[in-house]
């Protein structure tokens, strides 16, 4: 056989596989997505400060995550199943081995795991592990703008696992109720103890708007943190193509007595499709619980953000200055301080 004969004969086997592989995927349905990050961040101070999750390694090259999602709708019915390997998320989510904190045999988390179910055209029922209806930043950093995460975001759950109904009354009106474990419980065998709803209103392609409720009693765990009532506010509204602003507030009582409280807000500018620059602006307060021995603390954090995007790359430099009116972080000598800056390059790609 020719050499020539034997190559188009080669070329023509993988032609096949590949477009037998092609109609298997779209046969199948699955939509696959997901994530990687990694990041490089320098305290002034020369010491790890800023404890906001995942960007807390000094003057070290650090990985993230990768994230991978599988979705799949048939009919009536879908699932979602994400995981991601990595420290970013670490002990956010399911864990397996002993689930202390340092464990090495914990490489890997459930981010979400749940199936959905359309009963009606207007009525949807989901239950399993899910990333939390509350708050504005989330997990997964191909969703944020900001690669440093927000106070709220860290004080608030990141999870919840349980039974959900959704209704749209309109194409800009719907309403989430649902019962869940306790905060960023998987497996509660305390029993389900948490009630939780989300009024959504969408008037236009523009704006956003979102009230979150979030109460009930914590059966375990040392400090009780959960037991409690939170209020929780998102909104978004483009005023151009240009300038955007969001916004997040929250109100935690603690059942007893502490909490916190807090605001954010997000402007930002798109210079072009592939160049943006955002501030986020946050006013934290934790509530003073004495019998707990927690002490009230006010903080306010100012971080500058730019995203430099191409295809599913980013590039996202960022400098980020937090003020507190307690002694809450180091300086270089391990002295107490009031202050504390970063600054830091991240690259992420979402795909």
């Amino acid at each position: 056989m020719k050499k020539s004969t034997l190559t188009t004969i080669i070329l023509l086997l993988i032609t096949i596989t590949i477009y037998a592989q092609t109609e298997k995927s779209q046969l199948l349905g699955l939509e696959i997505s997901g994530s990687v990050d990694t990041y490089w961040k320098y305290d002034f101070q020369k010491q790890p400060n800023i404890n906001t999750y995942f960007t807390e390694d000094n003057n070290s090259v650090s990985i993230g995550m990768v994230d991978l999602a599988l979705k799949k709708t048939t009919g009536k019915a879908s699932f979602v199943g994400e995981l991601s390997f990595g420290p970013r998320g670490q002990y956010r989510s399911i864990l397996n081995g002993d689930g202390q904190s340092g464990d090495d045999k914990n490489s890997f988390h459930i981010q979400n795991l749940y199936i959905s179910y359309a009963l009606t055209e207007k009525l949807t029922m989901t239950a399993g592990f899910m990333g939390t209806f509350v708050g504005y930043e989330v997990i997964n950093p191909s969703f944020n703008f900001h690669y440093s995460t927000s106070y709220l975001f860290g004080a608030g759950p990141f999870q919840d696992a349980g039974l959900k109904a959704q209704y749209a009354f309109s194409d800009q009106v719907g309403l989430m109720v649902g019962i869940f474990n306790d905060w960023n419980v998987y497996q509660d065998l305390n029993g389900v103890s948490h009630f939780g709803s989300q009024l959504s209103i969408t008037p236009n392609d523009k704006s956003s708007f979102y009230l979150n409720f979030l109460t009930g009693s914590s059966q375990g765990g040392a400090s009780n943190y959960s037991s409690g009532t939170l209020i929780d506010f998102v909104g978004n509204h483009s005023f151009s193509p240009m300038f955007s602003l969001g916004a997040n507030a929250t109100e935690y009582n603690r059942k007893g007595e502490g909490g916190y409280s807090g605001i954010s807000l997000y402007p930002k500018v798109n210079i072009n499709e592939n160049i943006g620059i955002g501030i986020r602006g946050e006013y934290f307060k934790t509530k003073d619980a004495p019998s707990q021995e927690i002490v009230g603390n006010e903080i306010i954090s100012t971080t500058l953000t730019a995203n430099f995007k191409h295809h599913g790359f980013t590039f996202i430099p960022e400098i980020r200055l937090d003020n507190s009116d307690e002694q809450m972080f180091v300086k270089q000598d391990l002295s107490p301080s009031k202050n504390a800056g970063q600054f830091s390059l991240a690259l992420v790609y979402a795909f």
